[in-house]
């Protein structure tokens, strides 16, 4: 491999979750910050949790209100 072209890998590269979680990776970057990890994540706890960072659901409910609204009276 040419030298100097290459980014510098660290072995014991710390990913931190939201929820508190830390576990060591390899990676190019030092230390990676993740919002869910496969300790939080519904798939793996079995856990009914919404995770919505950008509003998402809101959105959602407002864009199909009327017809749940709809829904509930039939």
């Amino acid at each position: 491999m040419k030298k100097g072209i290459h980014p510098q890998y660290f072995e014991d590269a710390i990913v931190k979750c939201a929820c508190g979680n830390e576990f060591k990776v390899g990676s190019t970057k030092k230390e990676i910050r993740v919002e869910i990890c496969s300790k939080c994540h519904p798939f793996f706890t079995g856990e009914m949790k919404f995770v919505d960072t950008e509003g998402r659901i809101e959105k959602f409910m407002k864009k199909y209100a009327s017809f749940y609204e709809e829904k509930e009276k039939n």
